[in-house]
């Protein structure tokens, strides 16, 4: 018998008539202080995630569902352990309900929560993910106008490993799951469910496994959208090398910035279209693969974008243009590893291109890319003075958000407005993770963005804000 855990909001869920903006593309004074909503507390590094790891909130009949790292106690290490907690909103009368905690205490930052909405409205949740097959979770009953509490049981385990998972609802009634399926150096696969995500099945072999056929820890970082139909799934990596096997002492030599580095730096832009009812898997130009591809496969076949020894931490962020194809929004470092710079990445008559954007103050800063259907692209940014050194909450990027837009197809940028948080309120805080809220078929809300924030020390302090520009 399914293991129910209760669950209580104290708030009734009204239905919200939402009718679909646009993004700003006009300059504009930055947003009024009552338009960002703070919301959680004692939040942890990644309290809400990279694109590796989506999505964190479902708009699902008239409210917002948010899922986040949060209640977290200071640790020795200053990591703290944190519980994954649900949080919910509603735009109409723009207010949160009390937040709860839906596991237990965690000292992974990994562990973070995914929660999404299968076809019959019952939520799903996902946490405790890294090396592990995590807890999934399913509300007991369809969400629906009015309900005031919410019911679980434990569902099936999805894989027996998982890491960074990410869900997607695709063609014919599916949902997919990608993740990685072990450490630094396992492969990367997908898993598709037919049931509303009761039992899943995935191909014969995996996507990607870098270091097969002698190429000793070769690892990979990757996100991962659907095709606007729901038949492939884009599939977009960084490469490096994770070097625990001492085979060479200088294997970490990178020639361009003369100097030993560690294998935080990942390399390269490599793509891969997925054919989620065949499995085949096809580079760029429409060549199928035999999978798992490594290493050497992969720069022969799928690489789209030699950095040259210019490298990133966080892996691209993917949109679809107004054709369908994919582009991306990349971090990569520039004349030393302390400066770095955005780029938007695209395909034009066979050719990828790549156009500066502005500079980021850290190589694991987590921006948004979208287009609306006025082709004006929106880029939101993570920006700061210098780069950002510090402890554990700093060691992975944050500063200022800007949002900077392009009009003639990503040739030329200007910046439209600064969305940081009012600093009267938040003197010296640092921001990261901007991600879109979206519906359960994946469109996102127009008008509603999520990111977090912590001030300058290294205690386990963040919180998390939603912008909500719909009056």
């Amino acid at each position: 018998m399914l293991k129910h855990l209760q669950l209580t909001l104290f708030a009734a869920c009204l239905v919200w008539g939402f009718s679909q903006g646009e993004f700003p593309a006009q300059a504009q004074e930055a947003s009024p202080p009552s338009k960002i909503l703070p919301f959680g507390v004692n939040g942890k590094r990644n309290m809400l995630y990279d694109a590796r790891q989506r999505p964190q909130s479902v708009f699902l009949n008239g409210r917002v569902y948010i899922v986040y790292n949060g209640d977290a106690t200071p640790t020795k290490n200053n990591k703290g352990k944190a519980y994954p907690m649900l949080i919910t909103y509603n735009p109409k009368t723009r207010q949160f309900t009390d937040p709860v905690r839906i596991g237990p205490k965690n000292s992974d930052h990994h562990f973070s929560p995914i929660i999404w909405a299968d076809r019959s409205d019952r939520l799903h949740v996902l946490h405790g993910c890294h090396r592990t097959p995590g807890t999934h979770l399913i509300s007991t009953e369809p969400i629906a106008a009015g309900t005031a509490s919410l019911a679980w049981q434990a569902a099936p385990k999805i894989a027996a490993k998982l890491s960074y998972p990410t869900v997607f609802r695709v063609c014919n009634e599916k949902e997919v799951i990608a993740y990685r399926t072990d450490g630094h150096t396992s492969s990367w696969t997908y898993r598709i469910s037919d049931d509303n995500g009761k039992t899943w099945f995935g191909p014969k072999d995996d996507v990607t496994d870098l270091d097969i056929k002698g190429r000793t820890d070769w690892s990979a970082y990757r996100t991962v959208l659907p095709s606007q139909d729901g038949k492939y799934l884009h599939m977009v990596y960084t490469d490096y090398d994770d070097y625990k096997t001492q085979l060479t002492p200088d294997r970490l030599f990178n020639p361009r910035y003369n100097k030993q580095v560690s294998n935080d730096w990942k390399y390269n832009l490599h793509y891969v279209k997925i054919n989620l009812e065949t499995h085949k898997v096809a580079n760029a130009g429409g060549k199928t693969l035999q999978t798992p591809i490594d290493i050497d496969c992969s720069k022969q076949e799928c690489l789209i974008w030699d950095t040259e020894g210019r490298g990133s931490g966080i892996p691209p962020v993917i949109a679809l243009d107004s054709q369908g194809d994919p582009t991306f929004l990349h971090i990569l470092s520039e004349g030393n590893l302390k400066t770095h710079g955005y780029y938007y990445v695209r395909r034009e008559n066979g050719e990828w291109l790549h156009t500066r954007i502005h500079d980021s103050n850290h190589n694991w800063n987590g921006g948004y890319l979208a287009h609306d259907s006025r082709g004006v692209i929106h880029a939101y940014l993570i920006t700061g003075e210098g780069y950002l050194e510090g402890g554990y909450m700093d060691g992975r990027g944050g500063g200022s958000i800007e949002q900077w837009s392009s009009r003639d197809n990503g040739m030329n940028w200007s910046k439209i407005r600064d969305l940081t948080p009012n600093q009267a309120q938040y003197p010296g805080w640092r921001f990261n993770h901007v991600q879109p809220v979206v519906r359960p078929d994946g469109t996102r809300v127009d008008g509603m963005l999520l990111f977090y924030g912590w001030n300058k020390n290294d205690d386990p302090t963040a919180m998390a804000f939603l912008l909500d520009e719909k009056q």
